[in-house]
C-alpha cells in the first residue's frame, strides 16, 4: 500500500494545486519512485490511498501498465492507521509494504524493500520498519524516531533526547497489528505503540540514500542530488 491523501501542508504554495506524491525529483513523481521499488521487488499489486486532489493522483496512475493499482478513496481524510484499515479488504491476509508517497530512496548494496522480505519474521514480529541515520539523511533536521537493539527491536526516542535512527516512511505491517484499533481517523503510530508493548515491533537499518522531502529546501536538496545522479541517464 501507498500512502498518497495528506494534504502536503508544509510543501504549500505547491501542493495547493498538486499532490506531494505528484511532485518531481529527476524528472519522476516521487509516487513514481515508490511504485518502481515494489516492482522491482516483485509486487504485482498496489493499494493507493487517495483524498487532497486525488483525481489528479488517479489521472497519472491509471496510465501505468504495471504493476495493477487499486484505489482507495477517502471523503474524510482518515490519516496514516485508518487509511490502512480502510484498504485492509483489498491487501489480503499477508504481511504488505506500507510506503509513504513521498519516500524516497536509493537501493544500497541491495533492494530495501527485498532485505525487508528478508529480515521479516512473523514468530517474532507485527511491524517492521526501515530506518536510516539521521545524520546521513537528506534535508532532516529531527532528532530521530528510534533505539535499536541488538535483536532488531525498536525503542522509541525519548523525550528531549537524540536518537541515531529515523524511521524513513517504509515498512512491512501484519494485518493482525490492526485487530481491535478504533474506527475513523487514527496515526499508525497508535498500532506502532501497540507493538512496542509486546516486543514486536523490528527494524531493518538503510544502507542506501534517503531523503526528506518535507519542505521545499528538503526537496531542492534531493532535486540537486537526484538530478546530478541521474543526469547522464536523461541525456541518453
Amino acid at each position: 500500500m501507498i500512502l498518497a491523501a495528506g494534504l502536503g501542508l508544509r510543501m504549500r504554495p505547491i501542493t495547493k494545486t498538486l499532490p506531494k506524491p505528484l511532485i518531481k525529483v529527476a524528472g519522476k513523481p516521487l509516487i513514481g519512485w515508490a511504485i518502481d521499488r515494489l516492482e522491482e521487488a516483485g509486487v504485482e499489486q498496489v493499494v493507493v490511498n487517495l483524498h487532497h486532489l486525488g483525481h489528479l493522483v488517479r489521472q497519472h496512475l491509471d496510465k501505468r501498465p504495471a504493476p495493477e493499482i487499486l484505489f482507495s478513496p477517502e471523503k474524510d481524510r482518515l490519516e496514516t492507521g485508518g487509511g490502512v484499515v480502510k484498504a485492509l479488504p483489498m491487501l489480503g491476509g499477508a504481511p504488505f509494504y506500507v510506503i509513504n508517497a513521498d519516500a524516497l530512496w536509493l537501493n544500497g548494496a541491495q533492494g530495501a524493500l527485498a532485505r525487508m522480505a528478508q529480515a521479516w519474521d512473523g514468530r517474532r514480529m507485527d511491524g517492521l520498519l526501515l530506518l536510516h541515520f539521521t545524520v546521513d539523511a537528506y534535508g532532516y533536521r529531527g532528532l530521530g524516531d528510534f533505539l535499536l537493539d541488538q535483536t532488531g527491536g525498536l525503542v522509541r526516542r525519548p523525550e528531549s533526547e537524540i536518537s541515531p535512527y529515523l524511521f524513513t516512511g517504509v515498512q512491512i505491517l501484519h494485518p493482525r497489528l490492526f485487530k481491535g484499533v478504533p474506527e475513523g481517523p487514527f496515526s499508525l503510530n497508535a498500532v506502532y505503540d501497540k507493538a512496542l508493548e509486546k516486543g514486536r515491533l523490528h527494524g531493518v537499518l538503510h544502507d542506501g540514500e534517503w531523503f526528506h522531502i518535507g519542505t521545499p529546501e528538503g526537496l531542492a536538496e534531493a532535486e540537486v542530488f537526484m538530478g546530478t545522479r541521474y543526469a547522464g541517464i536523461r541525456r541518453r
